[in-house]
């Protein structure tokens, strides 16, 4: 069952629903596809609602794959700093929510002193399912 939300507009909550019930990430021509029986016919309305709804923090951006997953941290509201692991094996990608790693990545910053307002992290290895199965 998906969340309804008040605040989203009727384009917005079709996206929404389509990238939470998806099995996988979608890319935004597969979102396209399936929204057109529902009044949703050009690729700017999808790009608008997917921007906007990054910008909520209902749904995250992977970068590696160009593809869209509805947003599992019920405490996340932030869009501009992002990390998943990715399975190199099933393909599985879970949100990162780690108090240390954000405290980190919070005062970071680089040999030339700038510090970063937005990152999206994506490591990859092997899932403890895919792990065992190699074994």
């Amino acid at each position: 069952m998906t969340q309804k939300f008040e605040f989203l507009s009727k384009n917005q909550q079709i996206i929404y629903d389509i990238i939470e019930n998806a099995k996988e990430p979608l890319k935004a021509y597969s979102i396209l596809y399936s929204v057109k029986k529902k009044g949703i016919k050009a690729p700017p309305q999808v790009y608008r609602a997917l921007d906007r709804l990054i910008k909520m923090g209902k749904i995250h951006k992977i970068e590696s794959k160009n593809a869209f997953i509805a947003c599992k941290n019920s405490n996340c509201t932030i869009s501009n700093a992002t990390a998943f692991s990715i399975c190199d094996s099933c393909e599985a990608i879970t949100e990162i929510s780690n108090l240390k790693l954000s405290k980190y990545l919070a005062n970071f910053q680089d040999d030339t002193g700038m510090r970063y307002n937005k990152y999206n992290l994506e490591f990859f290895g092997l899932c403890r399912k895919c792990k065992k199965n190699k074994s």
